[in-house]
């Protein structure tokens, strides 16, 4: 019987600084978890690159502010599925002129396996 097993697990922060843009600073934040490493794991074990399962979470203040697909769209293979969930950081500009929006990115990559019975 296969079952997803989890491999990886990549954090990143991203920021909109003038904008409030919430899904530029979700962008941000899965590129900043993704600068972080270099997956060759699909090589490793022989299976295609789009057997990867990747499941992101995205915290900001207005989860509904986010553009999931365009998140998606960042990834180069993979199966992806992007939420986005209450977190992250609105900081108002001290002289009122706006806010700086802060997001934060939970990349969980996955296989389907196979588990040696015991």
């Amino acid at each position: 019987m296969a079952v997803k097993k989890r491999v990886a697990l990549e954090l990143g922060q991203g920021t909109s600084l003038r904008s409030g843009d919430y899904t530029r600073a979700a962008v941000r934040a899965v590129k900043d978890a993704l600068w972080h490493n270099s997956l060759n794991m699909t090589q490793a074990f022989g299976v295609a690159k789009e057997a990867m399962i990747v499941d992101v979470q995205i915290a900001v203040q207005s989860p509904d502010a986010v553009d999931c697909a365009e998140v998606a769209a960042v990834f180069p293979y993979g199966q992806i599925s992007v939420t986005a969930t209450q977190g992250g950081l609105d900081i108002d500009k001290p002289d009122g002129s706006g806010t700086t929006l802060v997001a934060l990115a939970a990349v969980v990559v996955s296989f389907m396996v196979v588990e040696a019975s015991a």
